[in-house]
């Protein structure tokens, strides 16, 4: 394939962009008070964005109505001090269409843009949905390949019908497939490509990814940054290495652990800031995987610490 022409997109992504976790009063209603102490430490912490609507913030368990009265709330909260990007994934269009205008009337930044899970579109079908969802807001969008949980991912003939679009500005990509970060740098350098698979970041910054979207940064921003800041700042790939490493063991429970909210929100809570339940059906770690998460997160800090000192 010949490589698209490189042009200069609406919007640029770069650094941590946080998606956000939502946080619960034990009867399942949202803890807004919650939320905001989540958003104001990682504006204090140095991230470079905020995600609402995600997965990570339990988006599939919860209404339209609700994940907009979400992201209005982080709107208002942010108070323009960092972009904030609304997700849109739904398994029917007209919600995701209902998102994307919603987002387009509070002011949001850009758009994530998903393939709709369990109805496995084929590549036009996908590429239509998320052109619909594009005309409806018409806001920067970053889209997002995850087939491991939609089914279906987004190939070529996607990416060549969609990328025409101008506010295609990036892609999160999360399928785990290491070609694809090749495919993405080499033959689509017109869309930018963010780290959406935590323990592929060193990779995808030395293939020139300048974003990562890092679920672990809601609760270890600090250290998602200095990762971050070695390689893509710096270009300071023997830090980053360094760092990676120190970092892996909690990459392994976060992206192989099969609890990844669970543990994201249970590490936000060790930082002081209770996110309380999860909604069904997901449930709460075990004594034992809290225990062993917060070892796991005390010995990464003290590491990267100690690597941040030296330099």
């Amino acid at each position: 394939m010949t490589p698209h022409k490189t042009t200069s997109p609406i919007m640029t992504f770069e650094g941590i962009y946080t998606p956000l976790v939502t946080p619960f009063h034990g009867d399942g209603s949202i803890n807004f008070d919650g939320l905001s102490a989540v958003i104001e430490n990682l504006i204090d912490k140095g991230v470079h964005g905020l995600i609402s609507g995600g997965s990570t913030g339990e988006n599939y368990a919860q209404s339209v109505e609700e994940r907009l009265e979400i992201a209005r709330f982080t709107r208002e909260q942010i108070k323009g001090r960092l972009p904030l990007m609304v997700g849109t994934g739904a398994m029917m269009t007209p919600d995701s269409i209902a998102l994307a205008r919603g987002a387009r009337e509070m002011g949001a930044d850009a758009l994530l843009v998903a393939t709709p899970p369990y109805s496995v579109p084929t590549e036009e079908e996908n590429a239509h949905n998320a052109l619909v969802i594009d005309r409806a807001a018409d806001l920067p969008i970053m889209l997002y390949n995850y087939p491991g949980r939609m089914g279906v991912p987004m190939c070529e003939s996607f990416l060549d019908r969609v990328g025409r679009s101008r506010n295609v500005c990036a892609i999160k990509e999360s399928s785990g497939d290491i070609n694809r970060v090749h495919l993405l740098a080499r033959d689509y350098p017109h869309i930018q490509m963010a780290c959406g698979m935590d323990d592929q970041a060193l990779e995808f910054f030395a293939w020139g990814a300048r974003s990562w979207v890092c679920a672990g940064s809601n609760f270890l921003p600090e250290e998602h940054i200095a990762l971050y800041q070695a390689c893509a700042v710096e270009g300071n790939f023997d830090k980053g290495r360094r760092i990676m490493s120190a970092m892996m063991p909690l990459m392994r429970v976060l992206e192989q652990g099969g609890k990844f909210i669970q543990c994201v929100k249970h590490g936000v809570t060790l930082n002081g800031i209770d996110t309380g339940p999860m909604r069904p059906p997901l449930r709460g770690l075990t004594k034992d995987e809290e225990c062993s998460l917060e070892q796991i997160v005390r010995e990464l800090k003290t590491t990267i610490a100690t690597i941040q000192t030296e330099g």
